[in-house]
């Protein structure tokens, strides 16, 4: 059964979501302005196989959102601090978009804390590309529409959601649409960071890592050329490729996606 608890850890009260097990532990970092149960739909599946954890990252959920301190680097210390603080044993980090970019620090930084890494559609931008100022708009411009969103009835805010990803589930809407209500608006500042190095991070992995990526047509971050590239960086990673989704890989084929994440799986986990 998930239920749900706080915890101190780097200087923070983060909140989280578990389904416990005495099975290999599953540590689920969800994206930018996401939050722990918009995994819900992967616990479901995987729940009977795996301890589960799903925390809210910072400024997200239910956890503490500090004013600042909102990088890459600080949301990794966060989840090496919750590893420590939980006493999970070396967990498989599963992490999408922004939680995917953080997963990578983690393991490249902390490999003795993780057994192995999966990242959707990871947030593996380059920061050549993406000088300050357009980082400052991109970054505000979110924040509106954030901020927009909040001002919607619940109801409303799923429909939104809806006419924007038809193909999504009601069991995905339900949870994004509580996500967007709680996400404060300085979360936003991630983006106006300088993106971290990924290829230096994907260079220094040492745990078995699988990307999952979707279809460049859908508006993903990382195409089958940077893939490729994180490939030939680093022969520990794999790559599996999800047709006909998006961004939300999970979201808009779960089946397919599921399937691969199952595969990886089945060859680390005890």
């Amino acid at each position: 059964m998930l239920s749900d608890h706080f915890i101190q850890a780097n200087g923070l009260r983060l909140h989280y979501y578990r389904r416990p097990s005495d099975k290999p532990t599953l540590l689920l970092l969800h994206g930018l302005t996401d939050n722990g149960l918009c995994w819900a739909p992967v616990i479901e599946a995987l729940g009977d196989a795996f301890d589960i954890v799903a925390p809210d990252a910072r400024g997200h959920g239910l956890s503490d959102a500090p004013e600042q301190g909102y990088s890459a680097g600080d949301h990794a210390a966060d989840v090496a601090a919750l590893i420590g603080a939980l006493e999970l044993e070396r967990p498989i980090l599963i992490g999408h978009s922004m939680g995917g970019m953080v997963a990578t620090l983690v393991a490249a930084q902390h490999p003795h804390l993780v057994r192995a890494a999966i990242f959707e559609d990871p947030a593996w931008f380059d920061a050549a590309q993406q000088p300050p100022e357009t980082r400052r708009q991109r970054a505000a411009e979110w924040r509106a529409d954030l901020l927009a969103s909040q001002l919607l009835a619940h109801d409303a805010l799923i429909a939104k959601g809806r006419a924007n990803n038809p193909n999504w589930s009601d069991a995905e809407l339900r949870p994004w649409a509580v996500a967007k209500q709680q996400a404060r608006p300085q979360v936003l500042e991630y983006i106006e960071h300088e993106a971290p190095d990924w290829r230096a991070a994907v260079r220094n992995l040492r745990v078995p890592s699988l990307l999952i990526i979707g279809d460049v047509r859908r508006g993903v971050i990382v195409s089958p050329e940077q893939a490729h590239q994180a490939q030939m960086l680093n022969a520990r990673l794999s790559v599996a490729q999800v047709a006909d989704a998006g961004h939300s890989i999970r979201r808009d084929q779960f089946s397919s996606y599921m399937a691969a994440v199952r595969d990886f799986l089945a060859g680390i986990a005890p």
